[in-house]
């Protein structure tokens, strides 16, 4: 496995409120998130970061594993993911400059074989292989409501006055629904998982056409940014490519 993550501020905001975490070897699986904060002063950074901490240490102290039945890795993940929400929820209740704050959260854990995902808000994880590029989380937003409602079209949510309007984040209620997903992947193929930053600029064939390119996995991921960049970056931008192969490193940026 190979695995980089970067993140920007962007050109408009003045504090990224994105975290990432990569972990290449928990136990055998490797552990990649992405979380994106939101909340006034720097509550959006606290709950972002906050979330991730949490999670990393429910999942170490879980003791999972790539042998574990698929049902019981599920129930672990959903449970890391809640008891993060639980900790945001409440900093949030205790600290009034907190208040209101959350957060988005895209979870992967992954062997050669298969991977499990843990969502919750409108970051997004996407596989790609040779020829395909798959979107694998469903966003939380008021957007996608009134896209699966045919209350929008495709092309008026692109420029939506309220496309970053959650309807589901972590940490803004004391308890929270985890979606989860799981799937096969070969060696070759990708994860990516990405803040909106990354994704409302940059389109899915060019997704495809960065990290199918010849250029180090390093490469891929500063050249995804930098499209969200030269699009407008109005947005934190962070993205963590995973490579399935036999043998790799981490690098995050």
């Amino acid at each position: 496995m190979r695995a980089v993550s970067k993140s920007d501020v962007g050109k408009i905001r003045s504090v990224n409120e994105d975290r990432s975490l990569v972990v290449l070897d928990m136990n055998g699986l490797t552990l990649a998130v992405v979380a994106d904060g939101m909340g006034g002063h720097q509550a959006g950074e606290v709950a972002s970061e906050e979330a991730i901490r949490t999670l990393e240490k429910q999942l170490s102290a879980s003791q999972i594993r790539p042998d574990m039945p698929m049902d019981r890795m599920e129930q672990t993940l959903i449970r890391a993911m809640e008891e993060a929400n639980r900790t945001v929820f409440q900093q949030s209740q205790n600290n009034s400059e907190l208040l209101g704050m959350g957060t988005t959260m895209v979870a992967v854990l992954a062997d050669h074989v298969s991977w499990m995902i843990g969502h919750v808000g409108d970051s997004r994880a996407y596989k790609l292989t040779d020829d395909a590029l798959e979107q694998i989380t469903e966003d939380h937003s008021l957007v996608n409501e009134l896209l699966k409602r045919g209350q929008i079209t495709m092309e008026e949510a692109v420029n939506h006055p309220r496309k970053n309007v959650l309807t589901r984040a972590l940490g803004t209620d004391s308890t929270v629904t985890i979606d989860t997903y799981w799937g096969t992947w070969n060696e070759g193929d990708y994860l990516l998982i990405c803040s909106d930053g990354l994704s409302n600029l940059v389109n899915e064939e060019q997704m495809l056409s960065i990290v199918k390119s010849e250029s180090p996995l390093e490469e891929k991921a500063d050249l995804l940014v930098k499209q969200a960049m030269d699009a407008g970056g109005d947005d934190n931008i962070t993205v963590v490519l995973l490579e399935n192969l036999l043998n790799g490193e981490v690098k995050e940026g």
